[in-house]
């Protein structure tokens, strides 16, 4: 029994970590002692003189690691919302150890005798279909780690992993210093003109709080298109924030990221042949449901073509519509400004209606209680990591408590950008344990007692980063690996898509649609256009994304030895988007390579195009729901039992082919995207995590 704040159990509701009972001094202790504990209960289940079964080797090691579990769910979900120079300094210790303590456990040779001895009679035990996965889930695991080569070979893999872990940190902690030191600084608000009131507030603190006495400081977003594009009337204005993106860990820079790239893709190269394979793409896509790097590069080859073509008409539109030729900062104003003009009902009051609060309480989670019976009940005595993050607990239609959610939804400088989904806790029957799932988001915070009002790309983010919620929360398997979103990484963003589709439903957005002041319900007319609206999307966004999901392939793809001979990464970025038929100055792509976070940073390597491959299923679920009545309790319940409570412990795309009767089809998202020959326009996929 552990006397560490971070590891004793706190007798909160569900496990929630006491977080006020915990200083950062106590990490690096939990850390060592839990990792201490694990070893000993692998040796344990390694050195086990019985022979190997399911139960004594397989479910054993799922059980192990209890306190570890703990203490990193509880860390790395502070790291990325809530960070401070104590906890960077923290992580990039914990990036060796914990990389180190992973590669032992794999690497460990007594246990990976016994896994491979169950994996080859694994068609005689009798297994059901959870158990089959999990047991070819550690042996891949393991294999893939380095376990079934020579000695040589793995102490080279322990060499990769570890250096890795450490340029992972780095990079992602260099992306959010550049970031916030790169926010722009104007003197004027008539400089900030077009932008909200709560945004102009929002900048006004921002330059309050990095030591000015006057003027505004304009926050820079993660991707390369900054929101604010869209609405700065200032040429000037727009120009300064793009180049400040753009700019981001670039050369000269004291966050340049340049040679830790290089070094992350050389090093990424060398264990896929290592392991024989010939790309570190085709190593990831290997674990992936996509069959090959080939069948990939032909679905975003086709995407390319079409969204190019699309993109060339839509500049001339633009142009046309500006009187003028436009720069890349240009772009998507000059897309907004025609967009206003062209609908039949002002859509600049829509913000007016759609209050956070409002929004969260009487949107995302009416939609959740009509298709999944859950209801959620806000918990002002229980406290999260920060004070802005709100705890509820949620109840299913029985009344039971089936788990925590936090939101975290507002935007600070110890906040990496973007928006995500995190479990503090997985559910899993074998270990009784219930979840506790985090959504943060990066909305401007308005100034007290003034109302905090969302945007489309808001509210879009909002239902779909509740999408990842709902997999994590309403997930019913037996072993924690296999619960919630620890699917493949291609198919974990399915159902956040499809929880979009409720954002601007008729009957979700009547119910939580009312004038922040007066609380009269949206006009019938506004809703219309604000549906119109959103369903006509841009040949930019879909050519940004085509250009993320490009450029990552294409750093993957090389080999340890052309990785090593890179030179210039803007050149590379270059020959990259040429060679896919993307290149297009007026649109970079959605992540330059300098701060892609999600591939340099997070778990998205060679697996950024997992957003438009499960919007494939994505287009084709929403379909079924239309076909099918919609917000109804019967729709959600078949999604639910068929996806969501099944995390990885089904075939996810052979549950999903089920459910909608036949194998997966590419149609309903060319239809979707304007992209199939009886439609038109194109759509644009999510940005959110």
């Amino acid at each position: 029994m552990s006397t560490n704040p971070v590891l004793v159990q706190s007798n909160l509701p569900h496990d929630l970590p006491d977080f006020a009972s915990i200083s950062d001094d106590d990490f690096l202790p939990a850390f060592e002692e839990a990792m201490s504990a694990h070893l000993a209960e692998i040796d344990e289940i390694a050195s086990n003189t019985d022979e190997p079964t399911f139960v004594n080797t397989i479910e054993a090691l799922e059980g192990s690691g209890r306190a570890l579990a703990r203490a990193a769910g509880i860390f790395f979900n502070l790291v990325g919302p809530d960070t401070n120079p104590t906890r960077n300094e923290i992580s990039q210790k914990l990036a060796t150890s914990l990389s180190e303590h992973s590669t032992a456990i794999a690497l460990n040779a007594a246990l990976f005798a016994r896994i491979d001895a169950l994996h080859s009679q694994r068609e005689s035990l009798g297994l059901d279909e959870p158990q089959k996965r999990l047991l070819e889930k550690r042996y891949r695991d393991a294999v893939r780690s380095g376990a079934a080569l020579d000695e040589q070979g793995k102490d080279t893999m322990r060499a990769i992993a570890g250096r890795l872990a450490v340029l992972e940190t780095t990079f992602s902690q260099r992306v959010l210093d550049d970031s916030n030191a790169s926010a722009v600084f104007v003197d004027s608000a008539d400089k900030l003109d077009g932008m909200s009131r709560s945004a102009i507030d929002a900048a006004r603190r921002a330059a309050a709080d990095a030591g000015h006495d006057s003027g505004y400081s304009v926050a820079l977003e993660l991707p390369t298109s900054q929101s604010a594009l869209t609405v700065l009337t200032d040429a000037d204005t727009r120009a300064a924030v793009f180049e400040a993106s753009v700019a981001r860990c670039g050369r000269g820079n004291e966050f340049d990221t340049s040679e830790i790239v290089r070094e992350i893709v050389s090093l990424r190269a060398r264990r896929a042949e290592l392991l024989g394979y010939s790309s570190h793409a085709e190593f990831v896509l290997a674990d992936q449901t996509a069959p090959s790097v080939g069948a990939v590069r032909e679905l975003l080859g086709d995407l390319t073509r079409a969204a190019m073509r699309a993109g060339t008409a839509e500049l001339a539109r633009i142009e046309k519509f500006a009187g003028e030729q436009i720069g890349a900062a240009d772009y998507t104003y000059w897309l907004e400004r025609e967009r206003a003009e062209s609908a039949t009902v002002d859509l600049a009051p829509f913000a007016d209606y759609c209050e956070l609060d409002t929004v969260l309480t009487d949107g995302v989670f009416y939609a959740a209680g009509q298709l999944y019976g859950l209801r959620f009940v806000e918990r002002d005595d229980l406290h999260g990591y920060h004070p802005d993050v709100r705890v509820f607990e949620v109840f299913d239609e029985d009344d039971t408590s089936i788990g925590l959610y936090l939101g975290d939804y507002f935007a600070r400088p110890s906040k990496r950008g973007g928006a995500w989904m995190n479990n503090i806790v997985d559910q899993s029957s074998m270990l009784s344990q219930t979840p506790i799932v985090v959504n943060v988001l990066n909305i401007p915070k308005p100034d007290e007692g003034q109302p905090a009002l969302l945007t489309f790309d808001q509210i879009t983010t909002l239902f779909h980063e509740f999408g990842h919620t709902l997999h994590g929360l309403l997930s019913d398997v037996r072993y924690e690996s296999q619960s919630g979103t620890s699917v493949p990484r291609d198919f974990v963003e399915f159902p956040s898509q499809v929880n979009e589709m409720w954002a601007l439903d008729p009957d979700v957005l009547a119910h939580y649609a009312r004038h922040h002041e007066t609380g009269e319900p949206i006009p019938d007319a506004l809703a219309a256009a604000a549906r119109a609206s959103v369903g006509t999307e841009t040949a930019h966004g879909t050519i940004e994304y085509l250009g993320a999901a490009l450029l990552d392939l294409a750093w993957h793809e090389v080999s340890s030895a052309q990785a090593e001979a890179v030179g210039d990464l803007d050149e590379f970025e270059r020959s990259a988007l040429e060679a896919a038929g993307i290149a297009d100055d007026l649109i970079p792509p959605r992540y330059k390579t300098r701060y892609f976070n999600h591939i340099f940073g997070g778990g998205y390597s060679a697996g950024y195009y997992g957003y438009i491959w499960s919007e494939v299923l994505d287009a084709e679920t929403e379909q079924w729901f239309t076909a099918h009545g919609g917000l109804l309790r019967e729709n959600g319940r078949v999604f639910a039992d068929s996806t969501l409570s099944r995390g990885d412990s089904v075939d996810p795309v052979a549950a999903h082919e089920k459910m909608v009767g036949h194998p997966r089809d590419v149609m309903p998202l060319l239809r979707r995207r304007g992209l199939a020959s009886d439609s038109a326009g194109t759509d644009a996929p999510d940005s959110s995590e």
